[in-house]
């Protein structure tokens, strides 16, 4: 199956995407990234990269795997190009580090972090850019999970083992979250309101963008905006997509693949 044609593009203010899962075993998916990058990206003044566009990542030392080299490459492209890039850790690729970011031409961001875009009537709109996982509090064994893998400590251990040695590791961890995911409901595995609730009161914004989830939607709640992303899938059925962009006008549009706006 061939990746659906896209539109031609317009000069967009930024491009937001998530859970791509890049891997070499899912080629459609990341040739479809590549026309993204070639045919939107780049006629976007920022890309936002908000988590999990690697099904995994090992470290930095595993950038010139030739699919990795692959990925980094047209993301430099792109960056070359004048577009800003900017990239957001998610619980996939969280150890995505500075040699990763100066070869592809890109910023790495804290979580949260807060871009501001300006909006009609000179106003702004500020938007606090997350993945996902940290508000999905509701799954306590995850967020036990989470803050080891996040802590600097275990990191540096982890990062000195070999580089065979932490994909295997990470296989098992792929294999366990798997099962994992299978035992628990949707509900749990979806954000937490207080949670996104705390989000807004802690970055004094109205909008939020994510991923994580797998849930693509706008909820409005109270005059709070929260946009989920889609994950990316052009290999299996049911193959979908898409991204989040806000034009000239300072809209927030949701996305689909052959660049349609969705409602």
């Amino acid at each position: 199956m061939t990746s659906p044609a896209m539109t031609p593009p317009a000069r967009l203010l930024a491009l937001f995407i998530s859970d791509l899962h890049l891997q070499a075993s899912h080629p459609r998916t990341a040739e479809a990234f590549f026309r993204f990058l070639a045919e939107r990206a780049a006629h976007a003044e920022r890309l936002y990269l908000l988590g999990d566009i690697f099904e995994y990542w090992a470290g930095d030392d595993d950038v010139d795997d030739p699919f990795n080299r692959s990925v980094v490459d047209a993301l430099r492209r792109v960056s070359d190009g004048g577009t800003a890039v900017y990239w957001l850790g998610g619980n996939r690729d969280f150890l995505v580090g500075t040699r990763f970011a100066e070869v592809a031409g890109l910023t790495l961001l804290p979580e949260p972090h807060v871009a501001t875009f300006p909006g009609r009537g000179g106003a702004e709109t500020r938007v606090v850019l997350v993945h996902g996982d940290a508000q999905c509090t509701d799954d306590t064994k995850y967020m036990a999970f989470r803050a080891q893998v996040r802590d600097p400590a275990w990191q540096q251990q982890f990062l000195a083992m070999p580089l065979a040695q932490r994909k295997a590791i990470i296989a098992g961890l792929r294999e366990g979250s798997r099962a994992a995911h299978a035992e628990k409901s949707y509900e749990i595995m979806d954000v937490n309101a207080a949670a996104v609730a705390a989000l807004h009161a802690d970055t004094d914004t109205d909008v939020i963008i994510h991923g994580h989830t797998h849930r693509p939607a706008l909820h409005e709640t109270g005059g709070m905006r929260r946009y989920v992303l889609p994950d990316w899938e052009l290999d299996e059925e049911p193959v979908r997509g898409g991204w989040i962009a806000i034009d000239e006008d300072g809209r927030i549009l949701r996305v689909d693949l052959a660049g349609h706006e969705l409602a």
